[in-house]
This record gives C-alpha cells, sequence and structure tokens, in this order.
C-alpha cells in the first residue's frame, strides 16, 4: 500500500498571491500533499471573524502535490471552508502565514494569521502561524526557511497539546541566534486613530493607525525581547481564554 503524505492546510490574511503565501509553500512541499485556502484579497486584522454574508470559492491552480484555492471571506472562512468543502480527510497540520509583518505581543489579539491557527486548534489540527517583522511587499523570507522546516517537521512527527498552537515570528535580520520559547509581551498601541478633514471641509475621515508601546521592556522572557535581540520567537497559544490565576483567587470570595 502507497504511503499517504501528510495533509498541509495553508492560509494567511495577506491573500493568496502574497510572496510570503508562494514562498512557505515552497519552504514545506517536502514535508507532504499541500491545499491553500486564502483569502482573494488582503484581510489584515480580521483575528478570528467570520462572515455572515454569502462567500465564494474559486480554484486558483492544481499540480501534484498541491491545490491553491481562494475565498472571498476571512481568513477564518477560508479555513472552515477548506475543511468543509475542499479536504477529503482531516489535515494532519494548518499553517498560516508567512505574514508581512509582526504578529508578536499584543498584534496576534488582532492577526488574521494568528486567527487561522486557533480555529487550527479548535478543530483539533496542530497548528503554526509564521510572520517576519518586514512588512514590505518583496520582504526577503528565504533565511526563515531553516527553522520553518525544523518546526513543521517537528509538529508533524510529534504534534502539539491538545488546544495549542504556535505563533512564530521572525526579526528582520537572516542572522538569528537561535530560537527562543517565550510568552507575549504585554504592550497596547498608542495614538490610535488618526483625523483627516476633507479637501472641501465637508466632512471629517479617519484612519486606523498609531504606535506599540512594550509595557514590559526589562522583561526578558517575551517574544517582544526576542525579536529585539535576534531571536525566532516561538510563543505557545491556547483556545482556553480563560484566567486561571484569576479563577483561582476570585472564586475564594
Amino acid at each position: 500500500m502507497k504511503h499517504q503524505q501528510p495533509l498541509i492546510l495553508i492560509s494567511n490574511d495577506d491573500g493568496y498571491n502574497a510572496k510570503g503565501l508562494k514562498s512557505l509553500i515552497e519552504m514545506v512541499r517536502p514535508f507532504g500533499d499541500i491545499i491553500v485556502c486564502a483569502p482573494d484579497g488582503g484581510r489584515s486584522g480580521k483575528s478570528r471573524a467570520f462572515s455572515t454574508s454569502v462567500l465564494y470559492l474559486k480554484k486558483i491552480s492544481s499540480e501534484p502535490g498541491i491545490e491553491v484555492y481562494s475565498c472571498s471571506g476571512t481568513p477564518v472562512d477560508c479555513l472552515k471552508m477548506a475543511y468543509n468543502q475542499i479536504c477529503k480527510r482531516k489535515p494532519d497540520l494548518v499553517l498560516s502565514g508567512i505574514n508581512h509583518g509582526d504578529n508578536a505581543s499584543t498584534n496576534a489579539q488582532y492577526s488574521g494569521t494568528v486567527g487561522v491557527v486557533i480555529e487550527g486548534a479548535m478543530k483539533g489540527i496542530p497548528s503554526i502561524a509564521f510572520s517576519l517583522c518586514d512588512y514590505s511587499e518583496d520582504a526577503d523570507f528565504a533565511p526563515m526557511a531553516g527553522v520553518v522546516g525544523q518546526l513543521v517537521e517537528s509538529v508533524i512527527e510529534k504534534g502539539l497539546p491538545h488546544y495549542t498552537c504556535l505563533n512564530v515570528n521572525f526579526p528582520v535580520t537572516g542572522d538569528y541566534k537561535g530560537l527562543r520559547w517565550c510568552r507575549m509581551a504585554y504592550g497596547h498601541w498608542r495614538k490610535e486613530v488618526e483625523r483627516f478633514t476633507h479637501p472641501r471641509g465637508e466632512y471629517d475621515y479617519f484612519w486606523m493607525t498609531g504606535f506599540y508601546q512594550n509595557d514590559e521592556p526589562e522583561a526578558d522572557d517575551t517574544d517582544a525581547w526576542a525579536l529585539a535581540n535576534g531571536y525566532c520567537a516561538v510563543t505557545p497559544l491556547t483556545v482556553d481564554l480563560t484566567d486561571h490565576k484569576a479563577l483561582r483567587e476570585l472564586s475564594l470570595f
């Protein structure tokens, strides 16, 4: 009987044409059969949102070992669509990215890239999100290949704890000091909304913008510290949003 290759399901929030997605596909080709279902355009900041309106699915390409689809919805819609309509069996691994930009610390809460792997974890599938701290469309993802391959191979072989996924962020430098397993840094965004006035003064309009502030810059066990010091930051995330420490403390009342 022919050995069945692992089935890898890939999505992102930058769209199916993004360089980061195409780079990730090439990096993981040796590890299994690939199904890609990604948004038909950029969907950054959609987090774990799903659509309540009509969605459209389009087959973009097909070749031995890889099929690529686009979906009109959010990144989570793409995963749900592929899981329920495209995959003939349960995927062995869900991957998301490679994101054009940092998804560490607070950014993970807003990220569509991370939303994909949270959804994967909820379905009981080992899942990994990859992001590079470079927002340019032509970012160089090649230096990431070794670490991406190492993590993908390990997770396919060993799996992950149930309801757990990995959020992996890479600094811009290709000369990585190594992997750093770490927690999310506490932080927040400042000056998040910028007001503009229409040239004819008819109305005001607004852009969401801002500056990230690390609320614990001296802590050396965080993803923000790891990235600032040249490490690849690997952060396990869980679908359980319960604050267990507070639960123990508050249950004493």
